[in-house]
């Protein structure tokens, strides 16, 4: 494989990981909301990865293939006096878990600051190879 292939490799993963990071903040900004007048809260998104072959069959990345909702109910909290109660009292909140997305939120930022640090050693690699030739 060659050494350039690994910029292709290391930049969809990282690319796939920036996307999961907007699907997360995305589901924090909304961990809170309450049902909308059709009555369905909002749902917790989840993306879904896929191996992507890059040119040659030497070399693979990967893709964001699907973003899914998460088929969980809603949060449903008694408080008759909320203007969106239904009939029973009950207000419905979205199903996002705060603490399983800031959890999922590490794990993509890490991914991607491992991706970038392999394309900068990848990158010294490199640069050290010229300077060799340059002897």
């Amino acid at each position: 494989m060659s050494m350039f292939r690994i910029f292709d490799v290391s930049g969809s993963a990282a690319s796939a990981q920036s996307q999961r990071l907007n699907v997360v903040a995305s589901n924090l900004a909304n961990a809170d909301t309450v049902a909308g007048p059709d009555g369905k809260a909002y749902k917790a998104r989840q993306v879904v990865f896929q191996t992507l072959m890059m040119g040659e069959a030497t070399s693979a990345g990967v893709q964001v293939s699907d973003v899914v909702e998460s088929g969980e109910p809603g949060r449903r909290v008694l408080d008759p006096k909320h203007p969106q109660a239904d009939a029973d009292g009950y207000v419905t909140y979205s199903n996002v878990s705060a603490i399983e997305e800031m959890v999922n939120m590490i794990s993509a930022s890490r991914s991607y600051q491992n991706n970038v640090e392999v394309m900068n050693t990848a990158k010294g690699l490199l640069l050290k190879t010229l300077q060799l030739g340059q002897s």
